[in-house]
């Protein structure tokens, strides 16, 4: 190989050592077996239920490593395949065990067979048993629709709910806070339908639970499918996944979710199990809002104090109270009353610009006294605060923003790291089907990846993303070789987190065993 700038060569390794840059991967597995993630997925998806080849674990697991160690399609397992002292270290667990030449008696496999992971055409045949062709029949031209699942698609819900129940039994927490929000996932797949940015996407729906930073439920969906569509049923669906020990729950979201039927649900105390619902939501900006905004006389308008990090921060943002009641309500003297707050934030004049001038804006504007401010709507049924009650449950406008704003946080940072740390935004198909398992599989991926880094690498590494992980943890490089009918790792003593690493897999070992504390 010829010189470059630089006074090294580069050379093809010919000898028998087994390297790997993938050290800190083997304890995701780990992890995944101590969960119950490993078994749960063998035990709900019986699509592999013949006595030869490969199973749906090491099909289903085979893509979450995937995720994990920063793959974005299926042919990317070629990279995992082709790290010998990756695929060596995987030989020796019981999911990986039959699946190389270390153990030739087994009888799921011939003779002879040499993979680790599936190959991609493997995973493809897969796949597309997640896929109802018939569903494609009952599309109707301009109008959305969601493709019934069919049985396998289904089974990830009970993976799901029992990942949950794991990590809710080791960090348990009493209230879900659910925020719902959709997200787009631009494609060129000639299958895919036009959202209302105008171009080609999926448009998933996730339901966020704030308080174990998890995905506690998802749905997959066309782009065409508007994000308010058929919300009250994905609630119900995302409430029924709810662990033990969840008493309370509460929720948020855009404006998408401003439907009188969902917060009805909400108000009333429908659901059987959790009861009344608190919940903030941005509602629309209609012309009967703004009319209820004028009203509102000059000195009710509050300065919006952001709670940040627990520091208070004096905003150019002003709230009030707002006495509107929406025509679309259906109002009668059972109908539930909710609050409704203004928020709005002055403009700056745009000098330059020609009074004629129009200039399409994101959000709503409006006049108030002869100054143009931005406005916003919310609605929430949480008690309010009166000056002389001392119930600390009791909440001003203040605090419903403050509550509501944290909605923008990890939940849309969730889509960022579905969409571009993993492999949520490589669809591999144009079909319906695998692309919805594909986007469960990247989702269970999330899960695993922040479950390990709470309950395993410790409450510092929870604001770190994949690429934080990688570098410092997942792609350790090591040297892998046998002694004494033994597997050794062997990592440069100097790796700052060759201590961590080691101290990982003890904490996972002692998760089996139940709560640490």
């Amino acid at each position: 190989m010829s010189r470059g700038l630089y006074p090294f060569q580069y050379e093809e390794e010919s000898g028998d050592q087994l390297i790997t840059k993938l050290a800190g991967l083997p304890p995701y597995l780990e992890f995944a077996q101590v969960s119950g993630l490993l078994d749960s997925i063998e035990r709900h998806l019986q699509i592999r239920s013949s006595t030869t080849g490969w199973t749906d674990g090491q099909l289903i697991t085979s893509i979450i490593l995937l995720n994990i160690a920063g793959g974005e399609s299926i042919s990317d397992i070629k990279i995992l395949e082709q790290d010998s002292g990756f695929t060596r270290l995987m030989r020796v667990t019981p999911l990986f065990r039959w699946s190389g030449d270390v153990e030739k008696t087994s009888p799921r496999w011939p003779i002879g067979q040499k993979r680790t992971f599936p190959a991609a055409s493997s995973l493809f045949r897969y796949f597309d048993s997640f896929h109802d062709p018939a569903q494609e029949f009952l599309r109707k031209p301009k109008k959305a629709f969601i493709p019934a699942q069919n049985d396998n698609l289904k089974a990830f819900l009970s993976i799901q709910r029992k990942f949950l129940q794991f990590v809710q039994k080791q960090h348990t927490q009493s209230v879900a806070t659910l925020d719902m929000d959709a997200l787009l996932i631009p494609t060129n797949k000639k299958e895919a339908l036009y959202c209302y940015k105008g171009y080609k996407a999926y448009q998933p729906m996730n339901i966020w639970w704030a308080e174990q930073q998890l995905v506690s439920h998802t749905e997959f969906r066309d782009g065409n499918v508007n994000a308010n569509f058929d919300l009250l049923r994905v609630l119900r669906e995302a409430l029924e996944q709810l662990p033990v020990g969840v008493t309370k729950v509460e929720f948020r979201s855009d404006s998408a979710g401003y439907q009188h039927e969902l917060l009805r649900y909400c108000e009333k105390g429908e659901n059987a199990r959790f009861g009344r619902i608190e919940f903030a939501v941005a509602c629309d900006v209609s012309e009967a809002f703004r009319e209820a905004v004028l009203e509102v006389e000059e000195k009710e308008w509050e300065t919006f104090i952001q709670n940040k990090d627990g520091v208070k921060i004096k905003t150019n943002r002003e709230w009030a109270e707002v006495c509107f009641v929406p025509s679309g309500m259906g109002l009668t003297s059972k109908s539930p009353v909710y609050r409704f707050i203004a928020e709005r934030e002055m403009m700056k004049d745009e000098k330059g610009k020609k009074k004629d001038e129009k200039k399409e804006l994101p959000f709503q504007t409006m006049e108030i006294g002869g100054q143009k401010y931005k406005l916003f709507g919310r609605v929430t049924n949480k008690k309010q605060k009166k000056e002389s009650d001392d119930d600390e449950k009791k909440w001003d406008g203040n605090d419903v923003l403050n509550w509501l704003n944290e909605r923008c946080g990890k939940d849309e940072e969730s889509h960022s790291v579905l969409k571009s740390d993993l492999a949520g935004g490589k669809l591999p198909s144009g079909k319906f089907g695998v692309n919805a398992a594909w986007w469960w599989i990247t989702v269970l991926s999330l899960n695993l990846n922040n479950a390990f880094k709470r309950l395993v690498l410790g409450e510092s590494w929870l604001g770190k993303r994949m690429k934080a992980l990688r570098f410092e943890f997942i792609n350790i490089a090591a040297r892998v070789f046998e002694r004494s009918r033994q597997i050794l790792a062997k990592i440069e003593r100097k790796h700052p987190n060759v201590g961590l690493l080691l101290e990982s897999r003890q904490i996972i070992l002692e998760l089996c065993h139940g709560p640490s504390g």
